[in-house]
């Protein structure tokens, strides 16, 4: 501490209050709005962390934000971890981010974690109570956006791959409120229609709050209660919900789960093929 009979040059106080702050503020957690997001040419990311009271100088270098798939927008609500410095050239607090996360994200992690621990406790993961696909489906019922790009994925793959299967869509939202009674409501609408061999139930990729819808637990009891075998077809590769745990068949994409129901029918005509080749090459054999 210092009295009026002591000066302190401005670097000096700085340099005193950036020992301070950053000695007590090593590693922090902040949850706020984005604001002035900017990523300029040198790949850092630079933004406002505020709240209704105060606001905070943010910076995420591009050796942490790399990790990230997607940069966050202005007006985003985020949790970021990382340690608080004061910038000496300007004597400005900020907070230098190593995680960035969006808001809310941690409890819905611990939802999900809460959740699967249940389910499994239930024995509803077990692989000896899932049922095999039919060998070879001649109809296909499909819960999804009719506007998403999943449903143009599994329509393209069928189209080529077995053109004679028939489908019937049952168009739902796939995020958001109302997304999970829908997808409940779909599923049990084409259980009671009669006719079909199997489910392919899912959306594209998103962020944990966009796929959020197959993480409820109406939606896991509605896919355990269906009477006809469900693919569940939810995000990328890297997307696991608690739909994938339940379905009967988890397939990694969209795309994906119309390849696997037109497997089996194109190893049938591939089989049937050779076979041909085979009995006119006997016939002309007999022939000769």
């Amino acid at each position: 501490m210092t009295d009026g009979s002591h000066k302190l040059t401005v670097s000096g106080l700085v340099a005193l209050l950036q020992d301070v702050v950053e000695t007590n503020f090593v590693t922090v957690t902040v949850e706020g709005e984005i604001s002035n997001f900017a990523a300029p040419a040198s790949g850092h990311w630079y933004f406002t962390l505020k709240d209704s009271g105060s606001q905070l100088r943010g910076v995420m270098f591009r050796s942490r934000n790399r990790q990230l798939d997607n940069p966050p927008r202005d007006g985003m609500q985020v949790v970021c971890s990382g340690a608080v410095t004061v910038y000496i050239a300007r004597g400005e607090m900020q907070l230098v981010v190593d995680t960035l996360t969006h808001g809310g994200q941690g409890q819905l992690q611990a939802a999900f974690e809460a959740l699967k621990e249940k389910l499994a406790s239930e024995g509803l993961f077990a692989l000896e109570r899932k049922r095999l696909l039919p060998t070879f489906p001649q109809s296909v019922g499909i819960v999804t956006s009719a506007s998403g790009a999943a449903i143009h994925d599994i329509l393209n793959v069928l189209r080529r791959r077995a053109p004679d299967v028939r489908l019937l869509l049952k168009p739902v939202k796939v995020q958001g409120d109302g997304a999970a009674e829908e997808i409940v409501a779909a599923i049990e609408e084409l259980n009671h229609y009669g006719g079909l061999d199997v489910l392919i139930v899912g959306r594209g990729g998103g962020s944990l709050e966009d796929l959020w819808a197959f993480n409820e637990e109406i939606v896991a009891r509605a896919i355990v209660e269906s009477e006809l075998p469900v693919i569940s077809a939810v995000g990328h590769e890297t997307d696991f919900t608690i739909a994938d745990l339940v379905a009967d068949l988890r397939a990694p994409t969209p795309s994906a789960a119309a390849e696997l129901v037109a497997k089996n029918r194109q190893e049938l005509e591939s089989h049937l093929d050779h076979l041909i080749i085979r009995l006119q090459s006997r016939i002309a054999q007999s022939l000769d």
